[in-house]
């Protein structure tokens, strides 16, 4: 990818904001060079985007509990300590701005692997670009900085693995992220006089974070928001049960003192969407979201996907080619189930539908209309669930008569399928479960689904692709892409 910068003497600005708990803070950029955030191997600026990157510098506020936290999400907190930090923020926005939609996606960086990562980013960028959106990611956390538990052996955080670039930056813990990244929403919405969209104003923020990010997005808004008032919406995508400690603990670092499972709170500010897969919600060796369920109220959805994983082979391969125009050959390749990632051997092949993506695409254009219009998004239907077999055993989804689960929100790969497909049942070791399985139907199961063969396939497909958009699940702007990539992988004669 090629990018042209200003030399720096030109190319930086300063601008001075107010932070959100009252101190002063630096905006610096763009930096020149390359950013350490891996945005897929197609060319941006080809697109009409523009990549920049920005440090931000200043004190940020840690927060101390008031009165119980307990599991519906009803919390207080107050500031408690200071510390001074310095971090960094990605931007990606249009080139042309007649092209900005107004609105602005704040990712809470994901640190699991050790380092920062974009994952909804990887998830969500043909719709951010599609319709106009601006993107940014924060590095909010420590470990994506400094290093510090990690689900991946040897991983370098941005500091180590650059440390000409980012050896300026400091974090002084997790404690104090829910604080930074309030911070760099407010810088990204222009406060005293910060530009950090160039020539665009942001009209809205919408919050977003995965994983484990989703986790602490969660606290974020339990707590944070109500003091904040930062974000206009939240997409909290593939959280479990847990939220993240307000102290700063993470996840992977021990035991924590909050609750097990966590609500959000009653009375929420803004719009809310949660995403979730058959493995957030079962738990995959960590408390399921299923505890945490609650009904669809006026400010919050929650969007279950029937066949998805935590993670598929959108984000091990097809992301990183899928520009928009990507020949659909080259993406059907990249979605083939395979049973070894990033060199690790898995027992089974890896959840290969790809559903999980084009639904949370859905999720972040109907979260948009939401608040700018204040449409509210479709209710979905929850994925069918029974207690377990013995006392203290997880829930288990209950099945159809091809192995695959009921109820949730319907795609074709689970109406239609060629494959078993499942968020859970695979190994080894607590990674290796939230990678999903693919289990493809054999010829003889083939011919008794769809007889006439890849025609009535593919007729079938169509007609619950219909449907699926129809329900608001699945955007109509996918829908040919989506029906190209059903004819070049249908398995079968």
């Amino acid at each position: 990818m090629t990018r042209r910068y200003l030399t720096a003497s030109f190319a930086m600005a300063l601008f001075v904001m107010t932070a959100t708990a009252g101190a002063q803070v630096t905006v610096t950029g763009p930096i020149a060079g390359t950013p350490l955030l891996d945005l897929g191997k197609f060319d941006l600026a080809a697109l009409g985007y523009v990549t920049e990157e920005f440090f931000l510098s200043g004190t940020a506020t840690s927060y101390k509990r008031v009165g119980q936290i307990t599991e519906d999400g009803n919390w207080q907190v107050e500031h408690a300590a200071t510390a001074p930090f310095t971090t960094r923020i990605v931007v990606v926005r249009p080139a042309d701005a007649g092209k900005f939609n107004g609105t602005a996606v704040v990712e809470w960086l994901n640190v699991s692997a050790g380092t920062d990562l974009g994952a909804d980013w990887s998830a969500l960028h043909r719709e951010i670009v599609r319709d106009g959106f601006a993107y940014v990611g924060v590095s909010a956390q420590k470990v994506g900085i400094e290093g510090g538990p990690s689900l991946v052996p040897n991983a370098l955080p941005i500091k180590k693995a650059d440390p000409a670039r980012y050896g300026r930056l400091s974090h002084p813990g997790d404690a104090f992220a829910y604080d930074i990244f309030s911070q760099a929403g407010a810088a990204v919405r222009g406060a005293a006089g910060a530009k950090v969209l160039g020539p665009l104003a942001a009209k809205r923020l919408l919050a977003t974070g995965d994983s484990q990010s989703a986790v602490f997005l969660t606290t974020y808004v339990n707590a944070i928001d109500p003091v904040a008032k930062v974000y206009d919406g939240y997409l909290i995508h593939s959280r479990f049960g847990s939220a993240g400690s307000i102290e700063g603990a993470s996840m992977l670092g021990g035991p924590s003192d909050m609750p097990a499972t966590v609500k959000l709170r009653a009375d929420l500010r803004v719009p809310v969407i949660t995403v979730i897969t058959e493995t957030d919600l079962i738990g995959a060796g960590l408390a399921g979201f299923a505890a945490a369920a609650q009904d669809d109220t006026k400010r919050q959805r929650t969007w279950e996907i029937a066949g998805a994983a935590h993670a598929d082979t959108y984000v091990f391969g097809a992301t990183a080619i899928d520009s928009g125009s990507t020949p659909v050959a080259q993406l059907a390749a990249a979605y083939a189930p395979t049973d070894t990632i990033a060199g690790m051997q898995l027992a089974k092949p890896v959840n290969s539908a790809p559903q999980h993506h084009y639904v949370l695409s859905a999720a972040l254009w109907s979260l948009d209309r939401w608040v700018r219009a204040g449409k509210e998004p479709p209710k979905a239907p929850r994925l069918k669930t029974l207690a377990g077999d013995k006392p203290g055993a997880p829930l288990q989804l209950v099945l159809d008569a091809n192995g695959d689960a009921e109820g949730g929100i319907r795609t074709p790969w689970m109406d239609v399928p060629t494959a078993r497909l499942s968020g859970l049942g695979n190994s080894p070791g607590a990674i290796g479960g939230l990678f999903g399985v693919t289990e493809p139907f054999d010829q003889a199961m083939l011919d008794k689904l769809y007889p006439r063969g890849r025609a009535e396939y593919l007729k079938k497909f169509d007609k619950s692709l219909e449907s699926a958009i129809k329900a608001g699940f699945i955007l109509p702007a996918d829908a040919a892409d989506i029906k190209a990539l059903a004819a070049a992988m249908y398995p079968g004669k």
